[in-house]
């Protein structure tokens, strides 16, 4: 199929379902050649007869198609036999215009089949792109259908917790159900955003606030500002994205129940750059701060045993510090 926006070469050969447009075209094209032809006649006399009718029969055949530049070749080998052949305006037979007509019929044949050939075989060419670029659209509408379902199912989980969490007494097992809501929740919104279905690799700033952004309206405390200072030209692939993002919404979330646990206000920062082949990734508040015996190493808090883990499967490490500014800090290796 052909439109507007079609390369030329797709489109030819032209007017195929126009024949009297093709051939009448052919015919001014060979009507050309015979006046260049006469005009450069003082210069070859009585030699090269088929000089300009060759590139006639090509670009007949090139833009036209087979049928009529099989027609421009005849016409244009009579036109040459008559008026360039001696006896001049004449078509005697002899044996040098035998051969020299044989000769001639040969090469433009040639010429024919191989444009034929060419032509052909690229209208195949463009059949498969075209096929190709159909397969493409559709690989990609199921990819990200299959995208949404997964995100909706999640969300579904999360809200079926969210149910029975309604109906258990016990506090503990109550906390527990609403963490995992919660958990499952933001894995549900972010998981959009983390695959590619060309396999490209994430912005990590621009992922990053998003990320900040959702987790901070999700935690309810619109009054807390998120700021936002990447590195450019951080990239990351889908597979180490997933994790980071569990880690930093972590983080973020900590900060919001704890830090902020009194407070409508006050602000985090994300922070990512990086530091030789490492990548360092920060997350601070000016919340409440941490309990002075605070020991990451023996908290038995499950998110933070949560993203110690994800942090040494990535290669890297997790660490939580107070101060003026509670500072959580994961570091890594560039993924590849």
């Amino acid at each position: 199929m052909t439109g507007p926006g079609t390369p030329v070469l797709e489109r030819l050969p032209l007017a195929r379902d126009r024949p009297l447009v093709a051939y009448g075209a052919v015919t001014l094209i060979c009507a050309l050649a015979l006046a260049v032809r006469m005009l450069a006649a003082p210069i070859l006399h009585m030699g090269y007869p088929y000089i300009a009718f060759f590139p006639a029969v090509v670009l007949s055949t090139f833009l036209f198609g087979v049928g009529p530049g099989a027609f421009a070749s005849v016409l244009c080998g009579l036109i040459a036999w008559y008026c360039f052949m001696p006896p001049m305006f004449d078509f005697k037979m002899s044996v040098g215009v035998a051969f020299a007509l044989g000769f001639y019929f040969v090469v433009v044949a040639i010429d024919i089949v191989l444009i034929d050939w060419l032509q052909r075989a690229n209208r195949r060419l463009a059949l498969e792109r075209e096929r190709s670029r159909q397969l493409a659209e559709r690989g990609e509408l199921l990819f990200r259908e299959l995208q949404h379902r997964v995100s909706n199912n999640l969300q579904v989980v999360s809200g079926l917790l969210s149910l029975q969490m309604r109906s258990i007494s016990d506090s503990a097992a109550r906390a527990a159900l609403q963490e995992a809501s919660r958990r499952l929740a933001l894995i549900g919104r972010i998981h959009r955003q983390l695959y590619d279905p060309q396999g490209e690799q994430l912005d990590l700033g621009e992922f990053l606030t998003k990320l900040g952004a959702d987790v901070i309206e999700t935690g309810g405390k619109p009054g807390i500002a998120c700021r936002i200072d990447i590195e450019a030209g951080l990239h990351l692939p889908a597979q180490a994205a997933v994790p980071i993002a569990l880690i930093v919404a972590e983080a973020v979330s900590n900060a919001i129940e704890h830090g902020f646990a009194d407070a409508q206000t006050g602000e985090i920062s994300i922070a990512a750059e990086r530091v030789g082949e490492r990548l360092t990734v920060t997350i601070c508040d000016d919340g409440a701060g941490l309990p002075p015996d605070f020991d990451l190493a023996r908290s038995d808090s499950l998110g933070l045993q949560l993203v110690q883990m994800l942090a040494r499967q990535l290669g890297g490490s997790f660490n939580l510090t107070g101060g003026a500014r509670t500072r959580a800090a994961l570091t890594l290796p560039l993924p590849s």
